[in-house]
């Protein structure tokens, strides 16, 4: 497609004026310009000329006044259906919070509602078409080529600009998740080889990057290598590996065996190990293979990661690799699309930071920092001074141990890291099945201590290796702010729970506290929960405003003549 419409043309515009501006640009045109009213087309000899054109001229040349559009030119058939499914589109993706990036002109809809949004609209017809709605999975991906139709037709400037996501993107080659390997320290010299012929010949074998961290824990028994590469290549790779320490065993008369050692992200441990463990006996079951897990003890802030050993034959160890890595790139996979829909709930919020995916730690991937989620849209402006907020949060009572930790230790970490006072409240009779959390702080901190007693729960397996973690959550609202939070006919809270996908109830005939105070109860994953507990506070934050402002009211002086003071006698 090299024809090229442009838009917001000048009337005092002329044919000279184009060829001055794609002269003054060096961008070729292999055609006259057919100028308009208000509008003009040109032809590109080819499509990498007139994506220049739309790159450098749309909306930042002006002529004669006017900012030109420029884009790739549809038929008139395709414009008006263009036309026609944009309005439609409005309307439907309206109702599901949908709101549209003023850089690229795609729909963008938060996480909580992507998937209720995709569910109602995916295979849906409209002027005799079937609808596919998708997300952009990747900011730094590479396009595949122009979404269908122009700005005219379903809103979008032809093929994406560098730089900006594409509407179909190719998957990457190199996986993201490197494999993490830990070797003793008295093989790595055979690794390396000679001037370093070995390990260039693993790499070029098998399409890998190999970092060996030699001076990572000086003395140490063991060094860590880690493995860049697509899902086989790392496998290849390490199977090499494998076989050069078994070689060199045997030539210097090792005996002892060598088993294979992976290091993984604490975050991922939880859903390999599985529930009851199921997922790594079967792995055990299938390779014929033993595997054990380093303790949790053995974590620190600076070292997040676990040890998986394997022993085995090395063609057994190889399959087990192969398993294991397979379930923590399908973990890293789940969290990271979870990231990239998650909405921005509070502006300036690090979520690099809170622990929950891998970060720069040595050969654990690329900066979450460095990944924009597409999907992010701020649904909460914090203006001012944050208040600080009181949640209960409800776990189940044998999680209370993990989020206690050894003598306190993880209690009191998770309290310093997210700037929250958090307490545990003791338990309402001997088979209280739930207990409560005391989660007090401002939002920043709300947030962060959640996102943690979440994630903790997810680890230690109180929860399906595929289920999401889903606890209930009390705030405690002014009585006669309730009835702001349900709404007239119950409208706000119904609209509340559509928005969040939280379960959002404000029981009836509750009688209210000694600070006038009642309870709305918040049941859903961490995200509809974020958003849930952010909107009732809205709420409420307009609801102090209005008493303010009415109070504000009361103590201005009336205005109008006053009374004449009376006459002395």
């Amino acid at each position: 497609m090299n024809k090229l419409y442009i838009g917001n043309v000048s009337a005092e515009a002329s044919e000279e004026d184009f060829e001055t501006i794609f002269e003054q640009w060096k961008i070729p045109h292999s055609g006259p310009f057919l100028v308009k009213t208000g509008y003009a087309f040109v032809d590109c000899p080819d499509e990498k000329a007139a994506m220049k054109a739309i790159d450098v001229l749309s909306g930042k040349v002006e002529l004669h006044g006017k900012v030109l559009e420029v884009e790739h030119s549809v038929p008139k058939r395709q414009r008006y259906v263009g036309f026609l499914l944009n309005s439609v589109l409005d309307g439907m993706l309206a109702q599901y919070g949908a709101v549209q990036s003023c850089e690229q002109e795609v729909y963008m809809l938060t996480s909580l509602i992507l998937f209720r949004a995709m569910e109602k609209l995916n295979g849906s017809m409209m002027e005799n078409s079937t609808l596919k709605v998708s997300y952009i999975p990747d900011e730094t991906a590479t396009p595949e080529g122009p979404p269908a139709g122009g700005r005219r037709g379903f809103n979008a400037r032809g093929p994406p600009r560098s730089g900006s996501p594409g509407l179909g993107a190719r998957p990457k080659v190199q996986s993201d998740i490197p494999l993490r390997m830990l070797v003793p320290t008295q093989f790595v010299g055979a690794i390396i080889g000679k001037e370093g012929a070995t390990i260039r010949n693993i790499t070029k074998q098998t399409h890998s990057k190999i970092d060996i961290h030699r001076k990572e824990n000086a003395g140490a028994a063991e060094k860590p290598i880690t493995i860049h590469s697509t899902p086989d290549g790392c496998s290849n790779a390490c199977k090499t590996i494998m076989d050069i320490m078994q070689k060199e065993a045997l030539d210097t008369k090792f005996t002892e065996e060598i088993p294979l050692k992976i290091l993984a992200h604490n975050s991922f441990v939880g859903r390999l190990i599985g529930k009851e463990g199921r997922n790594l006996k079967k792995i055990e079951q299938e390779t014929g293979t033993k595997i054990t897990i380093s303790p949790l003890q053995d974590l620190t802030l600076y070292n997040p990661e676990r040890t998986i050993t394997v022993k085995g034959s090395i063609e057994a160890c190889a399959k087990a690799e192969e398993e294991v890595m397979k379930k923590i790139r399908e973990s890293y996979e789940s969290d990271m699309a979870a990231m990239n829909l998650q909405s921005n709930l509070i502006p300036g919020l690090n979520l690099n930071a809170l622990g929950l995916f891998p970060t720069t730690a040595p050969g654990m991937g690329p900066s979450m920092s460095s990944i924009t989620p597409p999907g992010a849209h701020a649904v909460y402006i914090q203006q001012g001074h944050p208040e600080s907020e009181t949640v209960h949060l409800f776990i189940p009572a044998l999680a209370v141990g993990a989020i206690i930790g050894k003598q306190g230790q993880h209690i009191k970490q998770l309290s310093h890291f997210a700037g929250a006072s958090i307490k545990i409240a003791p338990a309402e009779g001997m088979d209280a099945k739930q207990r409560m959390v005391i989660i007090v702080g401002p939002p920043e901190a709300q947030f962060k201590a959640q996102c943690r007693i979440f994630g903790k729960l997810k680890e230690e397996n109180f929860f399906g290796p595929k289920e999401e973690v889903k606890l209930e959550a009390h705030i405690k609202v002014p009585a006669f702010a309730a009835g702001r939070v349900i709404g007239k006919g119950g409208k706000t809270v119904n609209e509340l729970q559509n928005l969040t996908c939280a379960e959002v109830v404000v029981p009836r005939d509750q009688t209210p506290d000694e600070n006038d105070q009642v309870i709305v109860k918040i049941s859903g994953h961490f995200f509809a929960c974020q958003l849930a507990q952010r909107k009732i506070q809205e709420i409420l934050a307009q609801v102090r405003r209005q008493q303010q402002q009415q109070q504000q009211q009361q103590l201005k002086p009336t205005s109008g003549p006053q009374a004449p003071m009376p006459r002395r006698k």
